[in-house]
C-alpha cells in the first residue's frame, strides 16, 4: 500500500492507457459497450476511464486512497475501496472482469482470482500480466536485472492460466502482447528501443520495480547506462535492437471466456 501511495502522486504522467491494449481488452472481453465490468487494481484508473469512455459501466477496486484520489472522474466509473483478495462486491454482479499488469502486486494470485470469478456472472475474464520466462531477454536484464525480482515468487504463465481454469471450469486462452516502441503506458519493459528514457528519474518513479530496489543500487544501474550510451558501448552491444518495429518481451493476455 505505501508503495503505491507513493507512486501514485505522479503515476499518470508517464503511465497512460495504450490504445492498443485498450483495444486488445475490448476484443478479448467481447461485450456489448454497455456492459458492467470491473477493473481489479485499477490504480489511476487510465484502463478503467478508456474503457467508460466507450461506454462500459466500470467498477474500479483500488486499495491504495493516493491511487484513486489522482483518477479522473467518470460517469460510468465507480471507484471502490478495496484487495484483490476480498473484493467487496456481491456473487455475480458484473458482466466482465479485467487486471492489468496488477498480479505482481496481489498478496494471493490464487485467492484473487477466485473472487474475480466469484463476483462474474457468466462471462469473460482477462488479465494482462507478465513473465520473464515467456519472452526474450534484451539489454534491461543486463543494466536492471532486478527489474524482475518481484516476479520470481509470482506464479507462472502456466500455473496462473490453470488457476483461472479451476475457479471458472473453463479454458483459459493465452495471447502474446509483443510491445511496440512508443507505448503510451510506460511499464518495466515499455522504453526496450528507448534506453535514455530509463536516465529520467521521473520516468523510472512510476515504475514499481525501481521503487522496490536500493537507490543506491538503482543509481549505479543508471550511471553505467548512461556511460555507456554517452560512449557509444550500448549501441555496439545492443543497437541491432534498434531496428525491431516490436518486441515480445514476454507481456501476455489471459482470457477465460
Amino acid at each position: 500500500m505505501m508503495l503505491f501511495n507513493s507512486i501514485g502522486q505522479s503515476y499518470s504522467n508517464t503511465r497512460q492507457a495504450d490504445k492498443r491494449i485498450v483495444d486488445r481488452l475490448i476484443r478479448l472481453l467481447g461485450l456489448e459497450y454497455s456492459a458492467s465490468v470491473a477493473d481489479v487494481g485499477a490504480g489511476t484508473g487510465n484502463y478503467s476511464i478508456a474503457l467508460a469512455e466507450k461506454g462500459f459501466k466500470i467498477k474500479a477496486l483500488e486499495p491504495s486512497p493516493v491511487m484513486r484520489s489522482r483518477a479522473p472522474e467518470h460517469p460510468n466509473v465507480e471507484w471502490i475501496a478495496g484487495y484483490a483478495e476480498d473484493i467487496p462486491l456481491k456473487n455475480n454482479s458484473v458482466e466482465g472482469v479485467i487486471s492489468t499488469l496488477a498480479l505482481p502486486h496481489f498478496s494471493d494470485v490464487e485467492r484473487a482470482i477466485q473472487e474475480m470469478a466469484r463476483i462474474l456472472k457468466q462471462g469473460p475474464i482477462v488479465i494482462f500480466t507478465f513473465d520473464p520466462k515467456a519472452g526474450r531477454r534484451t539489454w534491461l536484464y543486463d543494466y536492471f536485472p532486478y527489474f524482475w525480482d518481484a516476479f520470481d515468487q509470482l506464479p507462472s504463465l502456466p500455473e496462473v492460466s490453470y488457476m483461472l481454469e479451476q475457479a471458472s471450469e473453463q479454458q483459459t486462452i493465452v495471447e502474446a502482447f509483443s510491445l511496440p516502441p512508443d507505448l503510451k503506458d510506460n511499464f518495466a519493459a515499455a522504453g526496450w528501443r528507448q534506453p535514455q528514457l530509463y536516465l529520467d528519474k521521473l520516468y523510472r518513479a512510476n515504475i514499481s520495480s525501481f521503487r522496490k530496489t536500493d537507490p543506491d543500487v538503482v543509481g549505479k544501474s543508471v550511471g553505467r547506462l548512461a556511460a555507456d550510451l554517452a560512449s557509444g558501448r550500448w549501441k555496439d552491444m545492443y543497437g541491432t535492437i534498434l531496428k525491431l518495429h516490436e518486441m515480445d518481451a514476454g507481456y501476455r493476455f489471459l482470457l477465460k471466456k
